[in-house]
């Protein structure tokens, strides 16, 4: 799962969670597409070795890995989202870390914090949100469906021991 929990060691009952997209690409994988890619691309041009026509269509083979290319690493950088939430007996903080512009924080008193589960409604189903401070943050709405739920569950059980009297 494209989440763990961490313990704090200065406080035995607070936790962290750090949640990411997932991404099934590594360097290495993204080397090797792109140079199989490009080795495939370049079967049909072993035919047209000698003629003029071998450097009219170049250019277009080239921008076709160019553009593949440019397509991976930008849903790379789209993919580069951290949210760390950090549950203590007294405040509960979500951090969001961006790919893009600056980072977004929400903080409450964790009595008051209520972890909600919206079916439908939401921007993806089985939506996950927290409330507390007056407002109304989402957490994890990258994950999968079953992580959702996972994750609500999860959730729902550290706030609910964090709450007790």
């Amino acid at each position: 799962m494209p989440y763990r929990w961490e313990q704090k060691t200065a406080e035995p009952q607070a936790a962290e969670l750090h949640l990411w997209p997932h991404q099934s690409l590594s360097a290495h994988g993204f080397s090797l597409f792109i140079l199989s890619f490009f080795l495939l691309a370049l079967i049909p041009f072993f035919g047209l070795i000698g003629t003029v026509l071998l450097w009219g269509l170049l250019p277009f083979m080239l921008a076709a890995v160019a553009g593949i290319w440019f397509a991976i690493m930008r849903n790379s950088r789209d993919r580069r989202i951290l949210e760390v939430l950090t549950l203590s007996p007294e405040r509960t903080r979500l951090i969001r870390h961006n790919p893009r512009g600056p980072a977004q924080d929400w903080e409450s008193n964790t009595y008051w914090v209520r972890v909600a589960m919206h079916e439908r409604g939401g921007p993806v189903p089985y939506y996950v949100t927290l409330q507390g401070s007056g407002r109304e943050v989402e957490i994890g709405a990258f994950l999968s469906e079953d992580e959702r739920k996972a994750l609500f569950a999860e959730l729902s059980d550290r706030v609910r021991i964090l709450t007790r009297p």
